[in-house]
């Protein structure tokens, strides 16, 4: 059995103040609608360096003490994406948009009236209950199936 497979690394982060949520209108056609923001890892970068460099990018904070509060992880060809997942409510500067898409601040209460990634709720239950850590996709044949541990 091989032990080593391609893995391909990326981030997000939830910033949040009070009950606010920063959240993209995410415009690329692959995973489309209203969500956290994020990206990948560059070739020797470390996580906790690429998630702050990521959140810079993306909405013009600087984001401080970022947690590591789950992993998010799914099959591509000949191996997996792994997703780790952020979060901190510590941040400076001023909300900038980028071509990823439109920041926004949102109402936790309110996110059901925004067209939400397909799978936005799963992501911010693992990301806000401390009882779970990661959020697993499994193919079985045309069907994914989700998993939350």
């Amino acid at each position: 059995m091989k032990r080593t497979e391609c893995v391909e690394l990326g981030t997000i982060c939830l910033i949040y103040k009070n009950d606010m949520f920063l959240l993209q209108d995410r415009v690329k056609e692959d995973w489309r609608g209203f969500t956290l923001p994020g990206g990948h890892v560059e070739p020797n970068e470390s996580i906790v360096d690429a998630v702050i460099r990521e959140m810079k990018e993306e909405t013009g904070l600087t984001v401080f003490n970022p947690k590591l509060c789950g992993v998010k992880q799914f099959p591509i060809q000949d191996g997996r994406y792994l997703v780790f997942l952020f979060k901190t409510n510590e941040f400076e500067g001023e909300v900038v948009s980028s071509a990823e898409g439109q920041m926004h601040w949102v109402a936790r209460k309110d996110l059901h009236a925004y067209p939400l990634v397909d799978d936005f709720d799963e992501l911010i239950e693992v990301m806000t209950n401390d009882a779970l850590n990661e959020f697993q996709y499994i193919r079985n044949g045309n069907e994914w199936k989700v998993l939350l541990k």
